[in-house]
Formats: structure tokens, sequence, C-alpha cells
């Protein structure tokens, strides 16, 4: 009887070690050269390693130098990362997306770069298969369609050219839960344009409802759309508001609400940034760039309209993008121009933020991307 007990207890021992989770890989991206709107310091794409117990952030190195890698994305299938180099017209580095492998210690190898076809590529999407690969650029009015290969390199798909180009911002493109509607945010003319996506061809084309026009100087920068995709969250840069859309038949939005993503008593300076619904699909969150702040909205499953929860500084300034982690129990922000990174802990029965450990020093952080192993 000691025999099995000992081995019992062995069995037992292991299994729990066995069961306890690893630290999640999270990719900075960074600015590192001084910009018109940034004092970039930063060395290239840095890696962190997340605590997914006490939401610890520990930074950890550079893995790939590269200039202005101000987005980055993993591959769905974890094996590749791809970062823009975002730099404006009249350098030679801005127009490539950069494809990495992902090695098993977390950091990258350069397997190839592309031309994004246009200036300051600033946002880089997936569609669901994650065999595509879309990059938003914010001068010339471009989008591009990229398929992966066998090696996670990027060939050229598809080059989509935006009404009014001189002054279209294409700031961001978002794909629909069934992989059939692309929402391209664009921030120069007010719109957001809505395109058909077929998967099997690789193919945008426009819908019978093309785009919806917002207020005017609202500037539509980020966008994410419901866990149901019943409703849809279009972030303003311009006029720091948030739309909120009803998603109809064929992908077509109807508006139903503007808010402000600021407090009724902020009047100073600001800017949107980004914009996240919860993993649960209960909450929505923006950073605001001034105000210095993550918003939070609780949705209401029943309309999609969102009512404020709070407003919660990030102990830095200029929050740009942030990320939540995949269980949804921590919320990280970049602070651009304070070098930092702060950490929130979600309530998730209420979505209200409590500040989490002391900020962590990331040079010209901007983008918080989390690697599922």
């Amino acid at each position: 009887m000691k025999k099995i007990t000992l081995i019992g207890l062995a069995l037992s021992f292991t299994l729990s070690c066995t069961a306890q989770k690893t630290e999640n890989p999270v990719y900075i991206g960074t600015y590192t050269k001084k910009e018109g709107h940034v004092d970039g310091k930063a060395k290239g794409i840095y890696l962190a390693m997340q605590n997914p117990e006490n939401g610890s952030l520990q930074p950890q190195k550079t893995v790939a130098e590269i200039t202005n890698p101000s987005f980055v994305k993993v591959s769905k299938d974890g094996e590749n990362l791809y970062a823009v180099s975002e730099l404006g017209s009249g350098n030679i580095d801005s127009v490539f997306i950069y494809s990495y492998k992902r090695k098993e210690d977390n950091s990258l190898e350069e397997i190839g770069k592309i031309s994004t076809e246009a200036f300051a590529p600033c946002h880089i999407e997936m569609d669901k298969t994650g065999e595509y690969v879309f990059v938003s650029n914010y001068l010339g009015g471009v989008v591009m369609l990229y398929k992966r290969d066998e090696n996670g390199n990027l060939l050229k798909q598809q080059k989509l050219e935006l009404e009014n180009p001189k002054e279209s911002h294409a700031h961001s493109v978002s794909i629909s839960s069934d992989n059939k509607t692309a929402y391209i945010s664009d921030l120069g003319n007010d719109k957001i344009w809505i395109y058909n996506f077929n998967e099997k061809e690789g193919k945008l084309s426009p819908k019978e409802q093309s785009f919806v026009e917002l207020e005017e100087g609202s500037g539509p920068r980020h966008f994410d759309i419901s866990k149901d995709n019943n409703f849809a969250f279009s972030l303003n840069e311009i006029n720091s508001s948030i739309s909120v859309f009803k998603i109809q038949k064929e992908g077509k939005l109807e508006l139903i609400q503007n808010i402000s993503s600021l407090p009724e008593t902020f009047n100073g300076n600001n800017s949107g940034a980004d914009i996240h619904v919860h993993p649960s699909g209960k909450y929505v969150y923006a950073s605001n760039r001034g105000h210095n702040s993550i918003a939070a909205f609780k949705i209401n499953p029943n309309s999609g309209k969102i009512s404020v929860i709070g407003h919660y500084p990030t102990r830095g300034d200029t929050p740009r993008n942030f990320g939540i982690s995949p269980d949804g129990k921590f919320l990280y922000a970049a602070n651009q121009d304070t070098s930092t990174i702060s950490s929130f802990k979600v309530n998730m029965e209420t979505g209200e933020l409590e500040e989490h450990l002391l900020p962590v020093e990331v040079m010209s952080p901007v983008c918080v991307e989390f690697a599922e192993d």
C-alpha cells in the first residue's frame, strides 16, 4: 500500500507540474528613430514574457533590429511574425513588411521582406484562415493583400487603391468572424470602406454598400468586431469618439451610437489610438493619447450600445496600442513617450481595470502582441 501511495503521489506531482502554464511570449513593436510625432529610441522588435498567473511582464531583449517596427503580428499558427517598417515618403526602407520565423526560444529569424507599395505602413491584419495578410499604408491610400507561402514568406496577391489617395489615410483592416467581409478604416476620408473577401481566390471586391461615412473630422483609425459578429466599434482618432455599428446582412453597417472616449470633464488635447473587444465579448476598451488613459465600456448584448465603466490612467504618456492577455485577465498599455508598459488587472465580472504592478521600461513601445504557444 505504501508503494502504491508513493507512486500515486509522484504521479500527482508530475501531473500538477505539467498542468502549470508556461509564460506567454509578448512581442513589442517600437519606434527606433526620431520622426515628426515621436522621438524613437528603441533598437527594433522587443521580447517580453508574461506570467499568466500574476500578470507580471518581464522584459527580455531585442529580437530583431529593424527600423520603426510600429506594428507587429504573429501568425495564427504561431510559426511566423510580421512587422512593418513605418517610414514616410523619401525613405527607401519605408515600403516593406518583414517576415520572420519564430524559433523555439522566441527569437526571430528574418526570412524575407516585400514592398507595401506605398508609404508609412502602420497596421497588419490576418484573415481567419491565417493564410492571408493585409497591410494598411497611412500614406497613398493603398491597402495590400498578401498570401503566405509554405515557409511563411509573403507573396503579393492584390493591391487596393482607395478613393482620393492624396487625402486617404488607410489605418487598419478588420475581418469579420465569417471571413467574408473586410472593413478598412480610412482616417483621411472619414470613411469605413466595406469589401467582400473571397478566401478561396484571395481577393477583395467592393460590396453593394461600399462604405459608411462618419462625421467630418472624426478620423476612423482602428475597428473591432463583437464576439458574436453582430456589432462593430470604430475608434475615431481626431474627435476622440467611438462609433458603434450594427452589422446587417452581407456585412453592411448601420450606425447606432456615437460616444466620447473621454470623460465629460476633460477639456485638453487628445487623440484616440486603439480599440479592442474583450475576449469575453462583454466589454470594449480604447486608448486615449493626451488624457493618457484606457477607457472601459460595457457592451449591451441586445442593442450593442456601450456605456461607460471608467477611465483609467496609464501612468505614462501617449498610450498607443495595447494588448489584452489571451485569458482576458490582464491589459497592457504601451506608453510611447515615456518608454513604459503599464499593466492592469481586469475585473472579469464588471470590466473595471485595476492598476497592477509597476510599469516596466521598454524603449518607445507602440504595439503589444501576444503569441500563444
